[in-house]
């Protein structure tokens, strides 16, 4: 989808967040996020001084809210979770405290107070048990992409794509597609990298468009590899490899689809970019300590190539270009490397055992040719 979709106020929000951080680069961050300087230094200026609410437009909003100062604390409370139903007590605290609020009362004492007025949801299961998941170092060195499960808007039906960052859990992207074609996320990741550069490697399941049940790699892949990006896919029936993303997923469910009536995508897109804001600059994250994910995001250096390098490759090198269906000629043979590689150049080396070669897309291994078995086979 558009990225035009996305509300201002949540792309300041963003741009700042990013902006803010220890070692940002400010003037990529400008380039990516279509904005001068003057203007970068001036939100900045603001958030530095008044916050989030220094980010309105101020013609139409004040710089505070006398509401929120009336309010008793147990009000604010109650607004809070009534705005965020799903949210528990951890989670309220750490926001009432991020909002200025003093003396905020302990997690317990905020569930004594949702008890009393009837606001709690009925308790979990004993029996489940959240485990540990392995989480990388850093951000951008694994992002995890998927399909959340369709449904209906209006006459057709929308199928979010979400994009979401291993280390920090920051929302990439949260689109409303009307497909699940690759050039539909084709497009959509060009966008994102565009404007949080490329990630080292995208964990995605072995379903289309980016999985196939009976060949490593789909044309999607392939242009990822062509792009710098590695890509790599869940063990089949472990949706539990995609942890963070299905989590993501019945969170998304839970927060904003479940008992909501959508009568388009541009409807339903609006409301995912305002819960996007909420999720990454608002709601805290227990697996973060309670902080939310843009603390721990930060862009990716590496930016998206507007041109697509064309592979070169070694004077030792057998260079073979690859057939329509998806084989390649090598001494005499026809060898089978992928229809999705079709049309495009492939280098073959040998490799350190005796008729075994390895077929090379660039500096990426995608195949390899044993001879000698073959010759066994015949």
């Amino acid at each position: 989808m558009p990225w035009n979709e996305v509300s201002a106020m949540s792309l300041r929000l963003e741009f700042v967040t990013l902006a803010t951080a220890e070692e940002a680069n400010v003037r990529e961050l400008c380039r990516r996020y279509g904005i001068s300087p003057q203007t970068a230094y001036k939100w900045i200026d603001r958030f530095r001084t008044a916050g989030p609410a220094g980010l309105e437009e101020r013609s139409r909003r004040p710089k505070r809210s006398p509401r929120r100062c009336d309010s008793s604390l147990e009000k604010r409370i109650l607004m809070l979770r009534d705005t965020h139903p799903k949210w528990g007590a951890r989670k309220l605290r750490k926001r009432l405290l991020d909002l200025g609020a003093v003396s905020v009362p302990s997690a317990s004492t905020i569930t004594a107070v949702l008890k009393r007025h009837g606001r709690l949801s009925p308790e979990p299961d004993p029996a489940h048990r959240a485990f540990s998941r392995f989480e990388h170092d850093a951000p951008n060195r694994l992002w995890q992409m998927d399909f959340k499960g369709h449904f209906a808007v209006g006459e057709g039906r929308c199928h979010p794509l979400t994009v979401l960052d291993d280390h920090s859990r920051f929302a990439i992207g949260l689109l409303a597609c009307g497909d699940e074609q690759a050039k539909t996320v084709q497009d959509a990741l060009i966008e994102l990298f565009r404007r949080y550069g490329l990630p080292e490697r995208i964990l995605c399941d072995n379903g289309p468009p980016w999985g196939h049940p009976e060949t490593r790699y789909t044309a999607l892949g392939v242009w990822l590899l062509r792009v710098g990006v590695g890509m790599s896919h869940g063990r089949p029936c472990h949706p539990q490899t995609q942890g963070k993303d299905e989590r993501f997923h019945r969170t998304l469910k839970a927060e904003v689809i479940q008992g909501r009536v959508f009568h388009g995508l541009d409807g339903c897109q609006r409301h995912f970019d305002q819960w996007r804001e909420i999720y990454n600059h608002q709601r805290p994250h227990e697996a973060l300590g309670l902080e939310v994910p843009a603390q721990r995001y930060r862009p990716s250096e590496r930016p998206f190539p507007e041109v697509l390098p064309l592979w070169e490759y070694g004077v030792g090198d057998t260079v073979r270009k690859v057939q329509t269906d998806g084989s390649i000629s090598f001494r005499g043979r026809e060898h089978d490397v992928g229809q999705a590689f079709r049309g495009e150049r492939v280098a073959i080396r040998p490799a350190d055992q005796d008729g075994v070669f390895g077929v090379y897309f660039g500096v990426h291994r995608v195949a390899q040719l044993d001879l000698a078995a073959h010759d066994r086979d015949r």
